[in-house]
């Protein structure tokens, strides 16, 4: 099995590291020669990495093709490449849906949308997939932990969650820069508050099967600390802002 990748960005580079350290059996990872210095760092660091001529050669050369390109170039060029019948193709792009898609690509080839985060080329993170396809699971349970979505309509709501990423690592730069203006040394500020929200989320991700109330609930002593931290929180509108900023994401994924 050939795989091709059709940009060479953060998360098409994290999915090509996360395959080339797994057991995924394939033959050669084509990708498209957008960002040369991705391209070639990832061509240096794995034997079966190739770099294509352009994008038409990643689709003529490839059986799977994973679409990782931001809207504004999907919308500009999938239209123009020619697919085959017989290939997968595996969307990333966040706001061109199935219906979009099918039309661009013409063919009746078998789409589906992906959204794998960085982590991925950890082997951890959820990928949800949309819709289902048993090939396609197999393959990214391999580098993380698939989620199968029938229904697009509800996927968005995933999607959505994965909006909050860039906010979420935000929230650990602030704690760090607030350690260091403390006296705290960057290196083990950054070192402590990375650890400490790691094993918060391990230990989460143990418990998933209890609702996330009872860890809030287990987390807090009576007027303790965290009692604090959560209650002033709470009070300055903290969790109302996700909540806003999610049905934003929304919104503009329904559009």
């Amino acid at each position: 099995m050939k795989l091709g990748f059709i940009g060479t960005g953060k998360i098409a580079s994290s999915v090509i590291i996360g395959i080339c350290n797994s057991k995924i059996k394939f033959k050669q990872i084509i990708i498209s020669p957008r960002n040369k210095r991705v391209a070639n760092n990832l061509k240096k660091k794995f034997k079966k990495v190739k770099i294509a001529k352009n994008n038409q050669d990643v689709v003529n050369k490839s059986n799977w093709i994973f679409l990782s390109i931001t809207p504004k170039v999907g919308d500009k060029i999938i239209k123009n490449l020619k697919f085959k019948s017989s290939q997968i193709i595996i969307s990333f792009i966040s706001t061109i849906n199935l219906s979009q898609l099918k039309k661009m690509i013409k063919v009746k080839s078998k789409i589906i949308r992906a959204i794998p985060l960085p982590p991925i080329s950890l082997k951890k993170g959820p990928v949800p997939i949309c819709p289902p396809n048993k090939k396609v699971k197999n393959f990214f349970d391999q580098i993380g932990s698939t989620v199968e979505i029938k229904n697009e309509k509800l996927s968005i709501n995933f999607w959505s969650t994965s909006g909050m990423m860039a906010a979420y690592y935000d929230m650990l730069r602030v704690m760090s820069d607030w350690l260091v203006k403390k006296g705290v040394k960057r290196q083990d500020a950054q070192k402590y508050i990375t650890s400490l929200f790691s094993a918060l989320s391990e230990d989460a991700f143990v418990n998933s099967k209890k609702e996330l109330k009872y860890l809030v609930k287990e987390s807090q002593t009576p007027k303790g600390l965290n009692e604090q931290g959560l209650k002033e929180m709470t009070k300055k509108g903290v969790y109302k802002s996700v909540v806003n900023t999610l049905n934003s994401i929304h919104k503009r994924l329904n559009k």
